[in-house]
């Protein structure tokens, strides 16, 4: 039985190779059943002095010290940063991101699923978004997994929240992540129809241990 391929959308602040690295242990738990296959955002992120990269396991350079860091789109259109509290009329930077994943998918594709985490997990919900309303032919998705998901807070991207979305969705959060807090990511499941959960003790990471295996091998095991 091939291996389901898996679109992986990095963090804010990371990179494909950055999350890559972060996800190791997802990689072994599952390695039997996904090839995860990891894109960057094609957004350099400035680090300004007040926006110290996120202590917890989830982002911020990579190994090695790996200053690129790069985000899928911006809340504060000026500053070219952005915080997922902050609320925005609009945003900056997503039609470019909208063609990095076209191109993913063209050239790296047939994905099974896509897989985000924090800024990239809102994203993904973006993209399902799409393509169940199907502006986006390139986009099949069976599936999605969101970690540490959010709902947008930019006015112009609400419309990606008006029917909940039919494509089966896993949403992963900590109960102790202090970057998306869990009741943001709780905000966001209304906007999936019958989205499953997995929740976990810990913060702003991507959970990998023995007892998630279960949930996360009888959510795609549907998809085998």
């Amino acid at each position: 039985m091939a291996p389901l391929r898996v679109l992986c959308i990095h963090g804010y602040r990371q990179t494909g190779s950055s999350f890559r690295e972060k996800t190791g242990a997802l990689r072994k738990l599952l390695k039997k059943q996904v090839e995860l296959v990891y894109m960057s955002a094609p957004h350099s992120v400035q680090q300004a002095s007040s926006e110290a990269p996120d202590k917890e396991n989830g982002s911020g350079p990579g190994p090695g010290g790996d200053e690129d860091q790069r985000g899928w789109w911006f809340s504060d259109v000026q500053a070219r940063s952005f915080s997922a509290q902050q609320q925005c009329e609009e945003s900056l930077g997503i039609d470019e991101s909208l063609m990095a994943v076209r191109e993913a998918v063209k050239v790296q594709g047939p994905f099974d699923g896509i897989l985000g985490f924090s800024q990239g997990a809102a994203f993904v919900a973006m993209l399902c978004s799409l393509q169940e309303q199907k502006l986006e032919p390139e986009f099949n998705f069976r599936f999605a997994i969101l970690v540490a998901g959010f709902r947008s807070a930019c006015k112009e991207h609400q419309t990606f929240y008006s029917t909940p979305l039919l494509i089966p969705s896993l949403h992963v959060f900590g109960l102790e992540d202090r970057v998306i807090p869990d009741n943001m990511s709780r905000e966001l499941l209304p906007s999936f129809q019958d989205p499953q959960l997995l929740t976990h003790p810990g913060g702003h990471f991507v959970p990998a241990a023995s007892a998630h295996r279960q949930t996360y091998q009888e959510f795609l095991n549907k998809f085998q």
